[in-house]
């Protein structure tokens, strides 16, 4: 029995890592490192590798553990150790477990993901914020911007207070959808630093993260300079110089202070915050003191009277003046809601971002909006007004137009109808500083907005970018993921931003990009409430937020009407956002970014996939949609490359390849060892043990199953075993099942294992070692390594695995073993073998693929080849057609055979009809006397022997060829040789020959007979394909 021994100073570094808390007895942190084993003697001398197993809660010795999230995170897991738990191989198999297996594959491979970020750990000094300071703070400091000082008297002015209300709420509908997709996103698992590039990555995928965190980190850098600049023309106006050029001085100055404060730190960054939100606070307190105190007559003559009722009824409707409308004053307005993702782009800085982000968010956005509309009921401003206090007239008096209204307060404002007017809410962007109590509060108030949003900006951009670039999508980014200091500052990322903001503050008028920034935060917004609606579409079991406030159709409308937004705000401004996405999403998508974080995009191609797989097994199939769905034997994938690549060119874009090798059952266990998949980001695959008539069965799902069976001619099949040959006649297995089937010879041969088992093994060899090479040549060792060994039965996805060719074509450069001990007709041998095994990977060179269409099979000797020449490898051979015909009627057989190629639609250079098929072998070829030296030795003589004896050599050799057999298939025999001088004589210089396979009856012709066959067909030929379709249409003329 095996004991476990815990040592006190173990159990004292357990005790203080979990602060004190109560450790479990079944949780072993030795199993953080790799597992320790130990060598045991077993009775038969036998010395295995096992796992000692540790005293549990259950009170005997187990491996099994009791669940602990050490078990859970994520490999790389720097805010805690990562524990490898028994795996299922350890517990149900432990005496046959090897220390090369200790790699735990229960969970498959982890992601480098959610852990793998650096936490901020308190003890370390780091700054960490809660809700309120972190997001809510930031949040309605981002919203409450220049737009509630300076552009909200003017929207109601236009819109009315009437549709200046449906205005705030229908811009709080958007902020409020797109704040509870967020929340449902944040909490459905932990959150760490990138803001909304982070959530959107995460639910949706690199390809939509990438192009969207591209370009909100850029919208930030320039919301950056849109902010300084409207602080600038602030001060600007107030100084009375220069407007252009010192509204360029002033935004850098700010820019550089601003610059100073973020990378003072997070710490400092806070509290600039707090303090301009009490500016900010005392500003919009002061708006409001400022109505409830009665008006001066200065104020009356600029439009204020206080509260008046007339006043409110009369600014109820709305006056779109200057060509503007709705949307237009929409459009102007929306911006302003814009910031509610300032809380979440510093999620790394938040101390818990799941909790966090709902609150702080949805509570700024009901703050914000409940401030809006109060502004917007305080209305009590005329539209036009002269400022002229000599415009008073006696109470009572009658006025007529549109400023009638003032005439029943004593101000006559008339002549604003006939001359533009500075006061009023359509004319005076300062009417919040008129009607405030004490004017300068509100310059402050707008001083503490620009600057606020500005810095909000500031440390957004860097940290969303710095958020990209460690997931290393853009490459040439990588160098701006560096951190500094105990918050792991992007320092890197400030100055970039910096750069990015002074230059557009240098252009000084940013009113056309603008609309762009709006537009690039809006389809931030889209997507944020797309990944919602898109992980719960996709119902994976892994999405369970705990934020239970949503729903996902909420959340597509959402979506959805942030898209109308973007074009309401700017149409060609949309267009554009909609393009650099785009494109930004291809670039992602072409280069493949090494990642993967389960995205709902990956559940809901899974879903898609079942439903179609589901629809397709309820169609029948027709003749019509057919495709060549193909079960190759290829063995190990690169050991036999032509093979492969053959059945690639036949099913890519139009049907499905299996790939299968077939281990005997001695190699159970070195085929799960072995078994690795190759370019994993381009194909799935898959392994089971079964024999190769259980894979005709098992492989494929539903309709997605194979039709035809593909193998290698086994040149070797006079020295196999005949156990080992038995198993190589799979075309048997195939037709019981009405599969079609397909065998590739090539004279060279198809296998190059024993090339690159060489190769592997003199890799391994020590370094230094300098020899020759397998083909009597030498190469610098820098050559790609050969794929490892596939697995018993896989199923690829198209292109295929990278075969040895035509990297191959040199690797007999490789190998380092002595001139003498390989012969230079071997070394030959196998340099040609090298060079055919890529044969069909490169372009073919013009010339013909002949078909040999001997038998009707339903179609299939016809439409593999013409599915070659769709191919661009293939485009210059053309087709030939032969056929056999009988003597005398050759023209009117080629007629009709022109007849119905012209009704499949295949085209086809020249038809043939050969008529001496039927004659018998020449003796020029010495055919007869090849096939008898071929199959001499498989032959059972019985003929010379009596009976009894006959009998006896019969039941001892039953694969042995009989006489009589050999006399009832003479005929048969003759045909194949015949056949092979014909393909000689007219096809020696194609580069591809199709022939229709001959079909052995079951249980009448033995396999040694049947083999020497399709090697008498076959022989001296350039690569040649026998074909046999399941005698199903597989071709049709009918539409």
């Amino acid at each position: 029995p095996f004991t476990a021994y815990s040592p006190p100073a173990l159990k004292m570094e357990r005790f203080k890592s979990n602060r004190g808390a109560h450790i479990n007895s079944c949780y072993d942190a030795t199993l953080d490192e790799p597992p320790v084993y130990e060598e045991t003697n077993f009775s038969n001398e036998e010395h295995r590798t096992v796992r000692p197993s540790v005293m549990s809660a259950f009170g005997h010795d187990t491996l099994d553990r009791v669940p602990n999230i050490d078990f859970y995170r994520n490999a790389g897991s720097l805010s805690g150790q990562r524990v490898v738990r028994p795996s299922l191989q350890e517990l149900h198999d432990v005496f046959q477990k090897t220390v090369e297996d200790d790699v735990e594959k229960s969970d498959g491979t982890p992601s480098d993901d959610l852990e793998s970020a650096e936490p901020l750990d308190s003890s370390k000094g780091a700054v960490r914020f809660g809700w309120i300071r972190g997001v809510l703070v930031r949040c309605m400091l981002n919203i409450w911007g220049v737009m509630l000082f300076i552009r909200l008297s003017w929207v109601f002015g236009q819109a009315g207070w009437g549709l200046g209300i449906v205005v705030i709420l229908l811009s709080c509908v958007v902020t409020t959808i797109t704040g509870l997709s967020m929340s449902a996103i944040c909490t459905n698992g932990v959150v760490r630093g990138g803001g909304a590039y982070y959530l959107i990555s995460r639910s949706l995928g690199p390809e939509f993260g990438g192009s969207i965190g591209l370009i909100f980190a850029f919208a930030n850098a320039v919301a950056v300079a849109m902010y300084v600049v409207g602080f600038a023309e602030t001060v600007v106006d107030l100084l009375i110089v220069n407007p252009i050029n010192d509204i360029r001085i002033v935004g850098c100055i700010t820019v550089v202070l601003l610059l100073g404060i973020s990378v003072a730190g997070m710490e400092w960054e806070a509290k600039a915050q707090i303090l301009l939100l009490v500016i900010l606070l005392v500003a919009i307190v002061n708006v409001f003191v400022g109505t409830a105190i009665p008006a001066t007559e200065d104020k009356k003559s600029k439009g204020f009277f206080s509260y008046q009722s007339k006043i409110f009824l009369e600014n109820f409707t709305p006056d779109f003046r200057n060509g503007e409308t709705f949307f237009s004053v929409f459009a102007i307005f929306f911006p302003a809601a814009t910031g509610i993702l300032a809380g979440a782009n510093i999620s790394g800085d938040l101390r818990d971002p799941q909790a966090a982000i709902p609150k702080g968010t949805l509570l700024a956005i009901l703050i914000t909006g409940v401030t809006y509309l109060g502004v917007a009921l305080s209305a009590t401003v005329v539209r036009d007004a002269t400022g002229n206090r000599n415009n008073s007239v006696p109470l009572g008096t009658v006025c007529n137009g549109s400023s009638a209204i003032a005439c029943d307060f004593g101000y006559d404002f008339s002549s604003c109808e006939v001359e533009s007017c500075k006061f009023g809410l359509m004319n005076n962007f300062q009417v919040m500083t008129m009607v405030s109590g004490f004017g300068p509060l509100i310059i402050a108030g707008t001083f503490s907005a620009t600057l606020s949003s500005a810095l909000a900006s500031l440390v957004s951009a860097p940290k969303v970018f710095q958020a990209l670039c460690k997931d290393n999508i853009y490459k040439a980014l990588y160098f701006f993921a560096k951190g500094h200091g105990k918050n792991n500052e992007p320092i890197r990322g400030y100055v970039l931003t910096f750069i990015i903001s002074v230059a557009f503050i240098l252009i000084g008028n940013l009113n056309t990009i603008a609309p762009i920034i709006s537009n690039f935060f809006l389809a931030s917004y889209a997507l944020i409430n797309f990944s919602c609606f898109h992980a719960s579409y996709a119902r994976s079991p892994g999405w369970r937020p705990a934020y239970k406030y949503y729903n996902m159709w909420l959340s597509l409308f959402g979506a959805l009407l942030c898209c109308v937004v973007m074009f309401v705000i700017n149409w060609w401004a949309a267009l554009l956002t909609y393009g650099i996405e785009i494109l930004l999403y291809i670039y992602v998508t072409v280069k493949k970014p090494d990642v993967n974080w389960g995205s709902s995009t990956q559940a809901v191609t899974f879903v898609s996939s079942v439903s179609n797989a589901l629809s397709l097994s309820g169609v029948e199939d027709h003749v019509k949609n057919f495709r060549p769905q193909i079960l190759v034997l290829t063995g190990s994938a690169q050991n036999r490359p032509p093979l492969l690549d053959l059945a690639h060119s036949f099913t890519k874009n139009y049907g499905l390849c299996i790939t299968c090798e077939v281990f005997v059952e001695q190699d159970r266990t070195r085929s799960r060892r072995t078994f690795s998949p190759v370019n994993e980001d381009t194909r799935f695959y898959n392994f089971f043990m079964c024999s190769f008539f259980l894979s005709l069965q098992a492989s494929g799902l539903g309709r997605m199953k194979p039709n035809t069976l593909m193998i290698g001619f086994k040149k070797n099949w006079q020295i196999a075993g005949n156990l080992e040959f038995s198993d190589s006649c799979h075309d048997s297995d195939a037709f019981d099942f009405e599969y079609g089937t397909v065998m590739l010879r090539m004279d060279e041969g198809l296998d190059v294992s024993h090339i690159i088992k060489e190769q592997q093994e003199n890799e391994m060899m020590a370094n230094g070692t300098k020899g020759k090479g397998l083909f009597r040549k030498s190469r610098k060792p820098s050559q790609p390594k050969a794929p490892p060994r596939s697995s018993i039965c896989s199923c690829w996805c198209y292109p295929p695995p990278p075969s040895p060719s035509p990297h191959l074509l040199h690797l007999f450069f490789f190998f380092s073993v002595s001139v003498n001990s390989v012969p230079p007709q071997i070394a030959k041998m196998n340099e040609k073998l090298m060079e055919s095994s890529g044969l069909f990977k490169k372009k073919q060179p013009k010339g013909t693929i002949d078909v040999w269409w001997l038998f009707d099979d339903g179609g299939l000797t016809l439409l593999l080849p013409y599915i070659l020449t769709t191919r661009k490898k293939w485009k210059d051979c053309k087709l030939r057609i032969f056929i056999a015909g009988e003597p005398g009627r050759s023209e009117a057989d080629r007629e009709e055979m022109k007849s119905l190629l012209h009704k499949f639609r295949i085209k086809c250079s020249d038809i043939n009809v050969i008529d001496e098929i039927h004659i018998k072998p020449s003796l020029y070829f010495n055919s007869t006397r090849t096939f008898k030296e071929m199959i001499d030795p498989f032959r059972l003589h019985e003929g010379s022997k009596d009976t009894a004896h006959a009998e006896a050599m019969k039941k001892e050799h039953p694969w042995k060829i009989t006489d009589q057999e050999l006399s009832n298939f003479e005929e048969k025999t003759n045909l194949q040789m015949r056949l092979n001088e014909v393909l000689q004589e007219n096809s020696k210089s194609a580069n591809l020959i199709i022939v229709s396979m001959p079909i052995a009856r079951k249980g009448s012709v033995s396999d040694y007979l049947y083999m020497a066959w399709l090697d008498a067909l076959t022989r001296n030929l350039p690569p040649t394909l026998l074909i046999r379709g399941n005698h199903k249409s597989v071709l049709t003329f009918y539409s």
